[in-house]
């Protein structure tokens, strides 16, 4: 046997629990057609109708074993029997020992792949005989097989799904809505099998505590994996939406309202409606903290979307709804190497003209900003510098850019970048270092010859830079004036932001 299988013992049962009916019927063919294996048709349903008193149109035949069926009635939430699946599934995991679990699609699409899986997590040897079956009733069939079978005993075998499926009846919509939430969960652990391509293996988080965290969606907290915006929400229509970066240090948020100001700017630019408060937004972010126990070292990704469309289209007056609120909150050490530093290289893709759409709203339209960023991952580089339109400095694809040369700090003007909250927190620190600051224009070829460069964000704080397009920056390491800045930068987050509310209990 395959390494994995081991022989079962003499009287060993397998329960096959399926809803809704898809396939079952199949499934239980394909392990009829096995040499060591005895198949019983759903021996504990009579059992279920006697004790849920649920009725349908043949209950009183089955219970009294009289096979004789003469209407059908809608399916239910209770019939289909997910919620059933999902409490038998949780309470075997409890005693340890979870059921292995395949997908009526996957039995369809992949029927040998998938039945060699599951006979591996049975610990049995797969069969080949398993894949294939006689046409027609069956000597296995239960009492019911002349209301429920008759597609099935026309089949020799699993059948790909259908390039297109039928309509989907209206009248199911609500069951679907209900019944979806139950299926999601069995979904996600269904056995991969290598042969199956449509699901690519789930990826390695930077940090794996982030696998499980709450996130404030609309009005609502979800866990990460349902935590989602509608296909009619303007963000995703047209990237129609406002964002900041808030940081977390030791039980507070820093520069909190700069940000909130900034935020609602941006909203009022653009012409959003119904726009949340202050406060509700504040809540929103202490309850999402709270929920996760996120008091340090984390990060958060706050959006303001125009919200959902009545219809789909470039119109905000199909946004009848209000905006919607996302406070997306991760463990998060600052995303750079601040003290190693970091290279950079200049993209050809140009930094926004406030011709097109002003720097100074924090929008969702960061599609130059990702090309820019693409230039910098196929360099090798970190990040990448953005030109203006007249070939001066204006930022990177992410961070605003400073410079230092014979100890005068230079930075580019806000015209084309983003006038970042970090860049002004900075820029104040530098002033109160008793440091020359200068806001200009500034050639390329004056960052290639700088002294020192460093770069500031929320989300990377103040980042030496080491290297811009192959010339070494200074001597290549963190400089004397970007240390101290860096310190002054580190002493004004543990003394200032707005305290976390924390739930002291009772």
């Amino acid at each position: 046997m395959p390494d994995g299988e081991r022989e079962m013992q003499e009287g060993e049962v397998i329960h096959s629990w399926s809803a809704p009916r898809s396939l079952s019927t199949s499934l239980m063919y394909s392990f009829a057609q096995r040499d060591d294996i005895d198949v019983l048709d759903e021996p504990l349903y009579a059992n279920f109708l006697r004790i849920t008193g649920f009725e349908r149109p043949y209950r009183d035949e089955l219970l009294s074993k009289m096979p004789s069926f003469d209407k059908v009635s809608p399916p239910s939430f209770v019939e289909l029997g997910l919620g059933d699946l999902v409490s038998i599934y949780n309470e075997l995991y409890e005693l340890g020992n979870p059921p292995p679990v395949i997908d009526a699609e996957d039995l369809k699409n992949d029927p040998e792949g998938t039945l060699r899986g599951l006979c591996y997590d049975l610990g049995i040897p797969f069969q080949s005989s398993m894949l294939k079956w006689e046409a027609g009733p069956k000597p296995i069939d239960g009492i019911w097989a002349p209301w429920w079978y008759s597609s099935v005993h026309k089949s020799t075998g699993f059948k790909a799904s259908r390039a297109y499926p039928v309509p989907f009846p209206p009248a199911l919509y609500d069951l679907f809505e209900q019944s979806l939430p139950f299926y999601k969960m069995l979904r996600r652990h269904v056995r991969r099998t290598s042969s199956l391509q449509h699901s690519l293996p789930a990826p390695s988080l930077p940090v794996p505590a982030n696998e499980k965290i709450l996130v404030w969606v609309g009005d609502e907290i979800l866990p990460r994996e349902d935590a989602k915006v509608s296909v009619f929400d303007s963000v995703v229509q047209g990237g129609d939406a406002v964002w900041e970066g808030l940081r977390i240090y030791d039980g507070k948020v820093f520069k909190l309202n700069e940000h909130l100001d900034r935020l609602f700017d941006s909203a009022k630019a653009l012409a959003f409606i119904n726009v949340p408060s202050r406060e509700a937004i504040k809540d929103a972010i202490f309850t999402t903290l709270n929920l996760n126990g996120m008091l340090d070292n984390a990060h958060i990704r706050l959006t303001l979307t125009r919200g959902k469309k009545v219809t789909s289209g470039m119109s905000p007056g199909f946004n009848l709804y209000g905006c919607t609120l996302i406070v997306l909150a991760e463990w998060k050490p600052p995303v750079y190497d601040n003290s190693k530093g970091i290279t950079l290289v200049t993209a050809t893709t140009r930094r926004n003209s406030p011709n097109s759409i002003d720097s100074k709203i924090h929008h969702n339209n960061l599609i130059n900003n990702i090309l820019a960023k693409v230039e910098g991952n196929l360099a090798q580089a970190d990040d990448a510098i953005m030109l203006d339109k007249d070939g001066f400095v204006s930022e990177t694809n992410a961070t605003n850019i400073f410079m230092v040369k014979k100890g005068i700090v230079s930075t580019p003007h806000a015209d084309y970048c983003l006038p970042g909250i970090t860049r002004a927190t900075v820029i104040d620190l530098v002033i109160k270092e008793k440091f020359v600051l200068h806001e200009r224009r500034i050639s390329l070829s004056e960052f290639h010859s700088a002294d020192e460069v460093w770069t500031t964000g929320t989300m990377g704080e103040l980042t030496p830079v080491v290297m811009i397009d192959g010339r070494v920056v200074g001597n290549g390491e963190a400089g004397s004036v970007t240390r101290r800045i860096q310190n002054a930068y580190r002493t004004l987050t543990a003394e200032s932001g707005e305290p976390i509310p924390l739930n002291s209990g009772s």
